[in-house]
């Protein structure tokens, strides 16, 4: 699974991928600053099992503080989107061929329109527009691959395998043409809409007048899911977190300043706390990369145990791993997903929780504890 990061140039794209993962990446006010994909690992928080639990959890594959565990997820900061990039525009096939290697995407928007199309510095553009075009490149694009392939997408089976290359599910392909049939323009918009779930993180929140904007998008876009972001603020957080100035968790709504810190740095430190976490409730960025797990792609966090009485692996470690596992996913693909020769060997589980023996077709539920038995 993995999230895609896109956006025109100077939208922030980049700042936001350097929040969700620190990793230092070149940000520029500049065309293409991004010309091959950025790749990271971010990460997903849930409410880790050991508080509830009451017991001292020991992370191997993630990470758990106060009792929120957080889950690594693969991140690609796709370069910048320009209107026309499905005719071969600016980056054009590229950004879109990279584009289809995620399964949903964060669409990163300057909310406060001090961007153009081109993402050239202006005064009172309408990020309506950025929401708007990125749709429709996806679109046209998807539509010039199915007109080219009319005839062999009227059979099913040979659907499959030609629109396939877009990164798209067979079971997408099947529902799209179940309800559009393959008028070429409907079909496209449908393939998109169940391929590329769009989160779109309005950035820039804190510049004035972004309010405004937040709402004519809210409007304009009913269907989407719209998040009011400070990428840069969950930088200088994070950044602040780790020099020991502060204490803050990533998607918080406040910090405690533990350390000495000067003018300069506590009027920033007022500004992110008054004009972004209390106003909106976090920085935004967290909030995006969970929304998109979670809610759009309905992944589940499972905890896989050696010890259903100890909750632990053979070192002794409290629940050492956290998975990811999509919706519907059962006791033997988690075996397959701990190790291959684990999920070979299958003989039987045990719901931690309950004690319960489960067989290998048993439902796994977000926040399972599973003790898998293998020869």
């Amino acid at each position: 699974m993995e999230i895609g990061i896109v956006g025109k140039t100077n939208t922030g794209k980049s700042s936001f991928f350097k929040a969700a993962t620190l990793i230092d990446v070149e940000i520029g006010n500049r065309t293409f600053v991004t010309i091959k994909p950025n790749q990271g690992v971010g990460f997903v928080t849930v409410s880790c099992p050991c508080k509830e639990l009451g017991v001292k959890c020991n992370p191997n594959n993630s990470n758990c503080v106060n009792g929120i565990r957080f889950v690594p997820v693969k991140l690609l900061d796709v370069a910048g989107l320009v209107p026309g990039a499905h005719e071969g525009r600016g980056l054009g096939n590229k950004f879109l061929s990279d584009l289809t290697r995620a399964d949903v995407l964060i669409y990163v928007v300057d909310i406060s329109g001090t961007t153009d199309a081109e993402g050239q510095p202006t005064s009172g553009y309408d990020p309506s527009n950025d929401i708007k075009f990125l749709e429709e490149e996806i679109d046209l694009w998807f539509e010039s691959v199915i007109k080219r392939n009319l005839e062999k997408i009227k059979d099913e089976k040979k659907a499959a395998t030609v629109l396939s290359g877009l990164g798209i599910k067979e079971r997408h392909i099947l529902e799209a043409l179940e309800k559009t049939g393959v008028e070429p323009s409907k079909l496209s918009r449908e393939l998109r809409k169940l391929s590329l779930p769009i989160v779109v993180a309005a950035n820039k929140i804190d510049v004035a007048g972004s309010d405004k904007n937040l709402d004519d998008a809210k409007n304009n876009f009913s269907d989407l899911t719209i998040i009011p972001c400070s990428a840069e603020s969950e930088i200088a957080l994070k950044q602040a977190s780790k020099s020991g100035v502060i204490e803050y968790i990533t998607g918080s709504d406040n910090f405690k300043v533990k350390g000495k810190v000067n003018e300069k740095q506590e009027k920033a430190l007022e500004f992110v706390k008054k004009s972004v976490l209390e106003k909106y409730g976090s920085t935004g960025v967290q909030e995006c990369l969970n929304k998109s797990v979670f809610d759009f792609l309905e992944y589940i966090v499972v905890y896989p145990v050696e010890n259903e009485n100890k909750l632990s692996d053979k070192k002794g470690n409290v629940l050492p791993d956290a998975h990811l596992m999509p919706k519907g996913s059962t006791v033997i693909d988690l075996a397959h997903k701990v190790h291959e020769d684990i999920g070979k060997n299958f003989i039987g589980a045990i719901d931690a929780r309950t004690k319960k023996r489960i067989g290998a077709d048993h439902e796994l539920k977000n926040g399972d504890i599973i003790s898998i038995q293998s020869r």
